[in-house]
């Protein structure tokens, strides 16, 4: 746990080293598309270490001046399984930023889908006998939360303090100054699956990169799509993209829950190639022109030719109503939302005060999903898109963008991480963290 502690804390100097130099980039490596951005930091006042972390803090301390995007090529539901082309895949997107922007740049913050996420909701105490609340205070109640075992193979990416009680006051944003007997904090904590962090950094590494930071996809998708409402009082963000749909619960502007279904649009697109015997690439292009969730009289009627260069005649001339094509979607739709609503059933959701759904991500563009979503999850239920950032491409503003502009967000202004604070080594979280993580002394 020390290692991990220590390595994290290298990546955030990092992060703050890039950003005073004035450049940085943001990779989102999804399964169907990798897309970067070069965010420029004006000045160096801009960098003062906030007190409590809003979710909308850093926005207008950036401005993205090289953004690009590239078809993803040997990732599979989020998680990496062709090192080769990912490398390839992000050198293009990474050189057409940086081609864009004029500028090179060395350091770049990562976010990955998949990998297995799970949540653990934590909490401590530590007696302050009528102190003032002082920084290593933080530390040490941070170090009294009592991790679970969760098992080998896994690695801590986000690990966050949700809440301080002060006594009998709770919700405080940041406590420190405050005087009271007995000082407690909720912490959220994801791990997700090694292999998966550890063949990331691995293709990072391989394109010349330093990273600088790491993140999941889900959490900073919920970052750019949910409004500042929706974080306060508690929403959940679906982010829909081509190999996993990505789960964050939102309350109080921290993320509470995050999970992934393996499944997403690809799969629809898979499923329609197989239905209509034709190749993934045209089922793709079926899919964005002509595809729908819900149909009506007209789609019995509405014709649409298939194609193909099959050099069979009569093949290549078929036709299928656009009544057919949605019988095609809509189950598999259906199975990921049925997927999506049974992991909120598991993470309480319907406890929280507000039911606020947001549905965001490439796949989140079919026709008809906002109606199909309502049914299935329940009334509350809206399409989200990204926040504006300065400068962002307007070919960059859709939906299925959710995850590179939440990243640029948490690039500037990350919120804070157990391992910000300064943890006493005696009081260190030994029991439960007593697996070393070995792949920190390989790759670091």
């Amino acid at each position: 746990m020390r290692e991990l502690y220590e390595t994290q804390r290298a990546m955030r100097n990092m992060r703050r080293a890039a950003m005073q130099r004035g450049v940085i980039a943001v990779l989102d490596v999804g399964t169907s598309k990798i897309a970067c951005l070069i965010l420029r930091f004006d000045g160096p006042e801009r960098f003062r270490e906030s007190d409590g972390v809003g979710s909308m803090a850093g926005q207008s301390a950036f401005r993205v001046i090289g953004a690009a995007t590239t078809r993803s090529r040997g990732v599979k539901f989020g998680e990496i399984a062709a090192m080769a082309e990912t490398e390839r895949a992000i050198r293009t997107a990474l050189q057409a930023a940086q081609k864009m922007a004029q500028v090179r740049v060395d350091h770049v913050i990562a976010s990955f889908a998949g990998a297995r996420p799970r949540s653990y909701g934590l909490d401590g105490a530590i007696d302050l006998a009528g102190q003032t609340v002082e920084e290593a205070d933080i530390g040490r109640v941070l170090a009294a939360c009592d991790v679970p075992d969760y098992g080998p193979g896994r690695h801590v990416l986000h690990a966050q303090p949700v809440n301080f009680a002060l006594d009998h006051r709770t919700g405080l944003a940041d406590p420190r100054g405050q005087i009271g007997n007995e000082l407690t904090c909720d912490l959220h904590l994801l791990t997700v699956e090694d292999l998966a962090v550890q063949n990331l950094v691995h293709a990072v590494g391989r394109c010349d990169l330093d990273l600088a930071g790491l993140a999941s996809s889900a959490y900073v998708s919920g970052i750019s799509s949910l409004v500042e409402d929706e974080q306060e009082l508690g929403a959940a963000c679906i982010d829909m993209g081509g190999g996993s749909t990505g789960i964050s619960i939102f309350m109080k502007k921290h993320m509470i829950y995050a999970d992934s279904v393996r499944l997403g649009g690809d799969h629809v697109t898979s499923d329609i190639s197989m239905g209509l015997q034709i190749s993934a690439a045209q089922a793709e292009r079926m899919k964005t022109f002509y595809g729908g969730l819900v149909a009506t009289g007209m789609d019995d009627r509405e014709q649409i030719e298939i194609g193909g260069e099959s050099g069979d005649w009569e093949k290549d001339r078929r036709r299928v109503s656009r009544a057919e094509l949605i019988g095609i979607m809509r189950p598999r739709v259906e199975e990921i939302l049925e997927e999506v609503r049974a992991r909120l059933d598991a993470a309480g959701f319907e406890h929280l005060p507000s039911q606020q759904i947001v549905l965001t991500g490439g796949a989140s563009q079919i026709p008809g999903l906002d109606g199909l979503a309502t049914r299935i999850l329940g009334q509350q239920v809206r399409l989200g898109r990204p926040l504006r950032v300065q400068g962002l491409p307007q070919a960059a503003t859709g939906a299925g963008f959710a995850s590179v502009v939440g990243l640029a967000l948490f690039a500037a202004h990350p919120q804070d991480e157990w391992w910000d604070f300064e943890i006493p080594a005696e009081r260190y979280p030994a029991r439960s963290f007593k697996r070393a993580v070995k792949w920190f002394k390989d790759n670091w």
